[in-house]
């Protein structure tokens, strides 16, 4: 057996490190939540620290994702046109959903291939019984000379709980609580459907549902909403309005953009909220409302061709 005797100059600070371990006060590498309660850090020494050594040649610096830049963008340009953001539940009652929207029970959007239904609890509680007569009769013999949609309204139907399929809960929660002309409000949020998955559809994006109550506004102002959002804030360079039709809008449109590399795309709907609806949520002004499909309008400005890819974990694409 072979030995070999090796020696070593501890250096000044070696010396004071080996003293400090043997009269029990060992060098502090970490200062602990119990160091500072205690205060017992200011009578021990801390060991330091070479912060040249081991450095990554490359530092990836944190940054905020770049979608949830983009919709903090989009609320402070909301808020610059006048908007004032509002906020509602995730899960809805039906009554919010559509019934207050002029949706009637047997419309085939509240199927269940449409419409994530909540099984436990399975039903809310409709608390303004004013409110539910006046949707009532709204549904079953119809306000403002409509005939509404001539079936028996069925209150437990109402009741039942989903996730919200769109923002415009939102606004319809709004407007039964009283607002007065002028008013501009908006919300960004997340709505689910049910949905087969594929570059512009998932079961789950956030919609930006705004409305303007004003005697004075008209058709052509929403239009120049729409366009001029499309445009100036996701920077969209073709924009189209085709004719459509919803429940609770008379007339109504959609918008559509033209994604580069992928074609045109619709990203939401919009129009004047029916003289039904409002009467029976108590509002006797026009009112202008939209709900726009932020995620697709996003793959523009972020330049991609998969909606998926918004949610993304790759961090090489996160830091590109």
């Amino acid at each position: 057996k072979i030995s070999k005797e090796v020696y070593a100059i501890a250096t000044a600070k070696g010396i004071e490190e080996l003293e400090a371990e043997r009269s029990g006060s060992t060098l502090i590498t970490q200062l602990t939540p119990q160091m500072l309660k205690s205060g017992d850090w200011k009578d021990r020494k801390f060991a330091e620290y070479d912060v040249r050594s081991g450095l990554h040649k490359e530092m990836m610096l944190g940054k905020k994702h770049a979608y949830k830049q983009l919709l903090l963008e989009i609320k402070q340009k909301l808020v610059g046109m006048g908007f004032a953001e509002e906020h509602g539940p995730l899960v809805e009652m039906e009554f919010w959903n559509m019934d207050a929207l002029f949706m009637a029970q047997d419309h085939p959007a509240r199927e269940i291939h449409d419409v994530f239904q909540v099984e436990d609890p399975a039903r809310g509680e409709i608390l303004d019984k004013k409110l539910l007569a006046n949707v009532r009769k709204a549904h079953e013999h119809g306000l403002e000379g409509s005939k509404g949609w001539a079936y028996k309204w069925d209150p437990e139907v109402a009741a039942r709980l989903v996730l919200r399929s769109q923002t415009t809960t939102v606004s319809a929660r709004n407007l039964a609580k009283g607002l007065k002309p002028p008013k501009r409000i908006f919300c960004i949020g997340r709505v689910f459907r049910p949905d087969e998955i594929d570059w512009k559809h998932f079961i789950e994006f956030n919609q930006c549902e705004g409305i303007v109550l004003d005697e004075k506004m008209s058709f052509r102002e929403l239009l120049g909403y729409l366009k001029e959002f499309a445009v100036e804030v996701f920077g969209a360079k073709e924009v189209q309005f085709q004719p459509s039709y919803f429940p609770f809008t008379e007339p109504s449109v959609e918008m559509y953009v033209n994604i580069p590399g992928r074609g045109w795309a619709e990203v939401g709907g919009a129009g004047m909220f029916r003289p039904e609806m409002l009467s029976a949520l108590g509002v006797k002004v026009p009112v202008l409302a939209w709900g726009l499909g932020i995620d697709r309008l996003a793959m523009i400005k972020l330049g991609l061709k998969d909606i998926r890819d918004l949610f993304t974990q790759d961090l090489k694409k996160l830091r590109s």
